[in-house]
């Protein structure tokens, strides 16, 4: 299937390490030219040169998304790389330990910047150029915990489930425009802390010595199911560039979740 990503310019935010890497990887090799975001100076370049190596084009972008000049100043060097961008992938947030009784309000606080108006602040930098080229894509990674949250980490949680509404709100707002808005909403991501993290477990708990039994161990420790199976970082970019690309025209302010079947919910 041709995706149509030839010529498109893509920004991934905290597409450095883990899925956001995996993310840019997938939307260079479907043909997009990919801005790939770092907090530091030189935090994105081991990935920049292993995707330029593979005769990829990736470029390296630098900025602090919790600030509004950070995050004009990544969009900016984005546009400047490449002349525009098409397609946002809000991919940066952060999980953070806590319990409801010993985590701050400044935590709460410094959680939603993360995982909201970092992705806010990228939109209203972007949002406009798409509009005016009459084409875009805008995705936000968020987590089925939006809808099945913990008693531990109430902030993160509580931030994540902002996602779905922001999705339909923004959706209406760029409604008739060419731009689409979409939610990906992973359970656990198989990145390689994650396997580690599980491998670990596995040995502690007797679950098991490989892969398939430390998956079915953690799925059935969060949620008392049997199956499911944890998303491979490659199958969640999959899913965010197929969202991104032509063929998705039509699917537009939607949740999706990618869990293996773990979160058991109905809708």
């Amino acid at each position: 299937m041709d995706l149509g990503l030839a010529g498109k310019v893509a920004l991934v935010s905290g597409s450095y390490r883990g899925t956001g890497s995996g993310i840019a990887e997938v939307l260079a090799r479907e043909g997009a030219s990919v801005a790939v975001h770092g907090f530091e100076v030189g935090q994105a370049d081991e990935v920049v040169a292993r995707l330029r190596d593979a005769n990829l084009d990736a470029r390296a972008v630098t900025g602090d998304l919790m600030t509004d000049e950070g995050a004009e100043k990544v969009a900016s060097q984005a546009l400047d790389l490449f002349g525009q961008v098409d397609i946002l992938v809000n991919n940066y947030g952060v999980a953070e330990g806590g319990r409801w009784m010993q985590t701050s309000t400044d935590d709460w606080v410094s959680v939603y910047q993360k995982n909201v108006l970092s992705g806010v602040r990228l939109v209203h930098a972007l949002a406009p150029g798409m509009r005016e080229r009459g084409w875009g894509r805008i995705i936000w990674l968020g987590t089925v915990g939006a809808t099945r949250p913990a008693a531990r980490m109430p902030h993160y949680y509580a931030s994540k489930a902002v996602l779905p509404n922001v999705c339909v709100s923004l959706s209406k707002e760029l409604s008739g425009s060419g731009i689409t808005v979409n939610l990906v909403s992973p359970g656990l991501i198989a990145t390689a802390e994650v396997r580690s993290h599980l491998m670990k477990r596995a040995a502690e708990k007797g679950w098991g010595d490989d892969w398939e039994a430390a998956q079915r161990g953690a799925i059935h420790e969060m949620t008392g199911n049997q199956g499911g199976k944890i998303a491979e970082v490659s199958e969640v970019a999959s899913l965010v560039v197929y969202l991104a690309s032509e063929q998705a025209a039509a699917i537009n302010g939607s949740n999706f979740r990618i869990d293996g079947g773990a979160s058991d919910l109905a809708l």
